[in-house]
């Protein structure tokens, strides 16, 4: 029997070990959140669907069309009980797509269907996923292993830094959309980033008012100690 290797994991299971063959996926972008206000005797409308500078989606759907293939009747039955049990119990989890290596998408398992195929002795299956709109990576920024690094889309850089009086940094946030880092400090210490200046106390912290957006973002770092930023690219894909 030949080897399986494309389908997706969820909830610690896979549907390759499974025995299932994906036959179909299907994954649209996500529509935008748009946010529009029409002004009485004005031409057009303002459009605040970017007023972070950057657009917001909705989630999207990921379905999966699975084939169960040369099962009798009765272990076709079970294996719909399995599959509904496995898939509908989980809440929100990580899924891993073998389309996507080194990624996963964040989201909940929503409907399936089932249809039994008499003539083939095989179950056909589709599953459907409500995720978040983005692709996360599994690793954050800066890590050093070389065999997942891809030229093409990742870039390699420092993300913990030494300091002793200011610090003149970049980081760089490769991802889809803006980014809010976990930022790690040893003491207390200020970071200066577009004219605007943020305190950072001693410890691991995070604020949504410190954010990476995409592209270069040059930071002057004051302080004395050791500081490091821990964040995550996430893909439109």
């Amino acid at each position: 029997m030949a080897e399986i290797n494309e389908g997706f994991t969820f909830a610690g299971k896979s549907t390759m070990e499974s025995g299932y063959r994906l036959v179909g996926r299907e994954a649209p972008s996500p529509s935008e959140k748009v946010i529009v206000e029409s002004v009485p005797f004005m031409h057009g409308v303002y459009d605040f669907s970017s007023i972070l500078g950057e657009r917001v989606f909705e989630n999207r759907n990921i379905t999966y069309q699975l084939l169960l293939p040369k099962r009798s009747y009765p272990s076709r039955k079970i294996a719909e009980i399995k599959i509904k049990q496995w898939l509908m119990t989980a809440g929100i989890q990580p899924l891993y797509d073998t389309h996507d290596i080194g990624y996963y998408w964040l989201g909940k398992f929503t409907e399936v269907t089932v249809e039994d195929s008499h003539t083939d002795n095989a179950l056909v299956v589709s599953a459907t996923f409500d995720c978040y709109p983005f692709m996360v990576a599994e690793q954050a920024e800066g890590n050093d292993i070389w065999d997942t690094f891809n030229f093409e889309l990742d870039v390699a850089q420092t993300v913990s830094y030494e300091v002793n009086g200011s610090k003149e940094i970049t980081l760089y946030n490769v991802g889809s959309r803006g980014s809010v880092p976990q930022i790690t400090a040893s003491s207390a210490m200020s970071l200066e980033k577009n004219g605007v200046i943020f305190n950072v106390p001693s410890g691991t912290t995070k604020d949504e008012l410190f954010r990476l957006e995409v592209g270069e973002n040059p930071i002057k770092i004051t302080g004395a100690g050791t500081i490091k930023f821990e964040f995550y690219k996430e893909v439109m894909a």
